[in-house]
């Protein structure tokens, strides 16, 4: 008689189901895909095992077991594994997502090469949408309206054409101003100063300062009249404090009083405790596209890390990820624009402009929190 080998008994297979349920569930990629999460397309796939088909993290298709589903990065290995395309999702084609950061992204060129300043009308005829669809879809992609961009295109112009031209009112009218009133009733917030002190480098600006100690080491507080401009890290507190004067070169530097040094006790608590939060009043002053890298940090939860590719893929800068990278590092507020929570694709550290064991020292922090 033949040996009868006994099949797998159904309480172990059971469990098996159980354990691959359980690691689905556990999984961050899981709630997108039960959220159907637009914002999550092109970042993975998932697949499944009893249809056979793979799909975007927002297919509407019916919400599939969690047992039966598996994820991947990218469509080509879905596909090896053996698995066909969603003829629903289309996950092969450009998403929605990807769609609209084209769109916007030659809107932007055309914002920016325009000679006077495009209404939403004008925009929304270039990308045969609707005005409120093209607003919807234009801030979406870039944080900004397209009349909040085209702000930020004008700032930039103003400052590069004030450091050339031959008076400031050449200047405002080369930047696309259409009257000197409605540029100075923007020119603090634009320069964080008068124009003439913006030609002159800041000069006879009054910039307080204060340098404390925390547990990674010497931290600077800088503030104009307008708000916090700098906060700087580093080993040593001389040095620091020579790279303010750096940035300021034409600025008059003196020490905080003793209100300022509560500004700086805050700033050192929040090193310590980071859940606490810190709400400051910001002197941020840079491009449009650093804005928009900025305000995409700033969303990063507490306890948690991004890549620079999914930063350039929030903001609709898919290909961008150079320059988001610089974007982090031209970053002053350290702490504030949470810079240190963006790491490279592998997830290991990157460069930090206060030192990488810094930047270890804040994440370990904030994920115990």
């Amino acid at each position: 008689m033949a040996l009868q080998i006994p099949s797998k008994s159904p309480g172990r297979a059971a469990a098996g189901v159980e354990s691959l349920a359980r690691a689905v569930l556990r999984d961050s990629r899981w709630l997108k895909v039960r959220s159907r999460s637009a914002a999550a397309d092109g970042s993975f796939f998932y697949s499944v095992r009893t249809t056979g088909v793979y799909c975007r993290p927002s297919c509407a298709a019916r919400t599939p077991r969690p047992e039966n589903v598996a994820f991947h990065v990218t469509a080509a290995e879905a596909e090896r594994a053996g698995f066909r395309a969603c003829k629903r999702c289309r996950p092969g084609a450009p998403s929605l997502a990807e769609a609209h950061a084209a769109l916007v992204a030659k809107l932007c060129r055309l914002i920016e090469a325009a000679a006077h300043p495009l209404s939403l009308g004008e925009l929304a005829k270039h990308a045969n949408l609707s005005p409120y669809h093209l607003h919807r879809v234009f801030k979406e992609q870039t944080g900004l309206t397209p009349r909040a961009y085209a702000a930020a295109g004008r700032a930039a112009r103003v400052r590069k054409e004030l450091q050339r031209a031959g008076s400031v009112t050449h200047a405002i009218y080369d930047a696309g101003y259409n009257s000197n009133a409605r540029f100075y009733s923007e020119s603090k917030q634009i320069l964080g100063m008068s124009p003439k002190r913006y030609r002159t480098g800041g000069e006879s600006t009054l910039i307080r300062f204060a340098v404390g100690e925390c547990s990674l080491g010497s931290i600077l507080v800088a503030a104009s009249e307008t708000g916090v401009c700098a906060i700087m890290m580093g080993d040593d507190p001389d040095l620091v404090a020579r790279e303010l004067q750096d940035r300021f070169p034409r600025a008059s530097l003196v020490g905080g009083d003793t209100e300022f040094e509560h500004l700086v006790a805050r700033v050192v608590g929040f090193v310590e405790q980071p859940a606490l939060g810190l709400d400051l009043p910001l002197d941020v002053r840079g491009t449009a596209f650093q804005e928009r890298v900025w305000r995409a940090l700033c969303e990063i939860p507490l306890g948690e890390t991004v890549s620079y590719s999914q930063v350039a893929q929030r903001i609709g800068a898919a290909s961008s990820v150079r320059a988001v990278a610089t974007a982090c590092a031209a970053n002053a507020l350290a702490l504030v624009i949470p810079c240190h929570r963006v790491v490279r694709s592998d997830g290991s550290l990157s460069g930090y402009r206060w030192g990488v064991e810094r930047k270890r020292a804040l994440l370990e922090r904030e994920a115990s929190k």
